[in-house]
């Protein structure tokens, strides 16, 4: 696997990674709230943040990690290669310029909360809210240096 930065051109296959992924974890969003989603991600958060891609030796893209600072914005794995070690391998990566990393989990995604407990993530603080004040509650989490 290799971690390389994102460009442009990779959105078009991230956005569809991140669109199978949420549809497979994110059961409390409805098929408008994900539809919503889906420009903001494409015009507003990838232009904004740290953009790193895990590709295989062709250059496909099978995960991102997006970050602002040291807080991990997304992390998305495409859903036929989760559990392959894709995850931790972009927060491996991140951790290398970033000691102290942090990261805010749906409540309501219990999967990618104990991904990130296993990592070695503990809860900091909780949310009632997201950050578009939905009523989708999140878990603040932080890796310890």
């Amino acid at each position: 696997m290799i971690i390389r930065q994102g460009t442009v051109a990779d959105y078009p296959l991230l956005l569809d990674i991140w669109l199978r992924a949420v549809r497979a974890t994110h059961h409390f969003l409805q098929a408008s709230d994900i539809d919503a989603l889906l420009p903001q991600l494409r015009d507003h958060y990838f232009p904004a943040v740290e953009l790193w891609v895990a590709v295989d030796t062709e250059d496909r893209p099978q995960g991102f990690l997006g970050l602002n600072e040291s807080h991990v914005e997304m992390l998305f794995i495409d859903p036929d290669l989760r559990g392959q070690g894709i995850g931790s391998a972009l927060l491996d990566h991140a951790r290398k310029s970033h000691k102290v990393l942090s990261v805010d989990v749906n409540e309501q995604n219990p999967e990618a909360a104990g991904f990130y407990r296993h990592y070695g993530f503990v809860q900091t603080g909780r949310s009632p809210l997201d950050g578009e004040g939905r009523p989708f509650p999140l878990l603040h989490m932080s890796l310890p240096a």
